[in-house]
């Protein structure tokens, strides 16, 4: 497609349905650049080295796939292919309005992020024909969710967000954290199979 999603080349790999592999391409193909170039923590205080600086963002993105593939191998978690697959295109989308829109770009991270992304993609009508609605609903559910339990605006400590109300919601968010902690570094040299 474009050098946007050829940056996501390996995580796209992982993603068995063609359907939901070509959904998530050109969602990233149209992403706002920014997500591409910013760093993951717009201040510095959270996600590990790797995540900082320029293009830090793109690179958590691919840690939190890398970790989901990882714990999606594990019996414990019980998920069918499509499962798997909704839950890595999930979290490859998630943070693709974490500063918002470009008409309304902000410096900072924007606290409702999760939901800005999940309804720009429902309101896709080039993306929203690619896949079934259900698809896309839990898709979006996932990205809406993918906070947690930090649900609170970073500023006014207002409830925004709602916290994840399912399995698949719980466990993007697992992802999402695991890769935002200072104390995690991911290798990207290191191969990851999925089964």
């Amino acid at each position: 497609m474009g050098w946007k999603s050829d940056s996501f080349k390996e995580e796209l790999k992982f993603i068995k349905d063609e359907k939901i592999k070509e959904f998530t391409k050109l969602a990233l193909e149209q992403v706002d650049d920014y997500f591409y170039k910013v760093a993951a923590s717009s201040t510095g205080r959270y996600h590990p080295q790797y995540a900082l600086n320029e293009g830090g963002l793109s690179r958590h993105t691919k840690s939190a796939v890398r970790i989901a593939v990882e714990l999606l191998n594990l019996k414990m978690f019980k998920y069918n292919d499509l499962e798997k697959d909704l839950i890595i295109a999930s979290l490859i989308l998630h943070d693709t309005k974490k500063h918002g829109t470009l008409e309304n770009y902000s410096e900072y991270t924007v606290a409702t992020h999760p939901i800005i992304a999940s309804e720009w993609l429902k309101s896709n009508e080039d993306l929203a024909s690619i896949i079934p609605q259900e698809w896309l609903n839990i898709i979006c559910d996932n990205i809406a969710h993918h906070m947690g339990e930090f649900v609170l605006d970073y500023k006014t400590k207002e409830k925004v967000l709602e916290e994840p109300q399912n399995r698949m919601q719980n466990t993007v968010f697992l992802c999402d954290y695991i890769a935002s902690r200072k104390l995690y570094e991911c290798n990207f040299e290191t191969e990851v199979n999925r089964k």
